[in-house]
């Protein structure tokens, strides 16, 4: 996967914005390019979504059409939409404390998280034995340099608005999360005991979907975060995936609301993780 289909829509819109400025101009894009002394091709790859246009390029597109007004809005929009595919290798070239803090601002403006999960327990929710065996595993895997140690300790920071402000979380876990060993037995088992008296706050809804439990429906998906109505991020193999195309982010809202469906909660959940610790024994 290279690109979403929001990032590609994104592209596209840009495009169609700026064959309106050319055409409000008088130009056709080979007038365009040869001004620009670009290859005649370039204007329509641009426009058609197939390339990134550079911030010079917008420059010269609004110089050259005397709309020097929209240059500034024209590169912001790139670059938000540039930003919304980001990969590991770019995000955390300078280590993993710079990729923690960059989403500090999301979280603490955020008032409903909702979160689904089928492979970790999600950030908020874990110890700090269960962040420093998964973010060691993460620097060893994909070769970053060693900052671990300031990495959890700010990720451990990021947790405090579990119990500030008014912050609501709902979290779907699949009952494998619970099964799946990080750091070994003895950190999943404070982590899973951690996760119980978490479920007990009054701002934290906490569902389980059994193992056994019909996935004719619908099956585990990508784990995602939902940060209110406006944003869906998604951790993918290789990048970081920043969703805002209200059309996408409704589809992320109708599956989380069906994985609820699926899922146990109270007393029922917590046998569940009460399951996965005796397992560990």
């Amino acid at each position: 996967m290279t690109s979403s289909s929001s990032v590609r829509q994104a592209r596209e819109a840009l495009g169609n914005r700026l064959r309106e400025i050319r055409k409000d101009a008088g130009l056709t894009a080979r007038e365009l390019a040869s001004r620009a002394g670009w290859h005649e091709s370039k204007c329509s790859r641009i426009e058609h979504g197939r390339t990134s246009p550079a911030d010079d390029d917008l420059r010269t597109w609004a110089h050259l059409c005397g709309a020097e007004g929209q240059a500034a809005d024209l590169i912001a929009t790139a670059r938000n939409i540039e930003g919304a595919y980001v990969e590991w290798r770019r995000m955390e070239r300078s280590g993993l404390k710079h990729a923690q803090e960059s989403v500090l601002p999301l979280w603490e403006r955020t008032r409903n998280f909702r979160a689904y999960s089928s492979w970790l327990i999600p950030g908020p929710f874990q110890t700090r034995a269960y962040i420093e065996a998964l973010l060691r595993a993460i620097r060893d895997r994909r070769t970053v340099p060693d900052d671990v140690a300031a990495a959890v300790q700010v990720r451990v920071n990021k947790q405090r608005i579990l119990h500030e402000g008014r912050h609501q979380f709902a979290v779907v876990l699949e009952e494998s999360t619970l099964r799946h060993r990080i750091g070994g037995a003895e950190t999943m088992s404070g982590q899973l005991g951690h996760l119980l008296s978490l479920a007990t706050l009054p701002n934290v809804s906490l569902g389980v979907i059994p193992m056994e439990a019909d996935r004719s429906a619908l099956w585990p998906v990508e784990d995602f975060w939902i940060f209110d109505d406006a944003q869906v991020n998604v951790e993918l193999v290789s990048a970081f995936l920043t969703i805002t195309q209200p059309n996408e982010v409704r589809a992320y809202d109708e599956t989380f609301a069906r994985m609820i469906e699926l899922a146990v909660y109270g007393p029922h959940a917590h046998a569940l993780i009460t399951r996965a610790i005796d397992s560990l024994e």
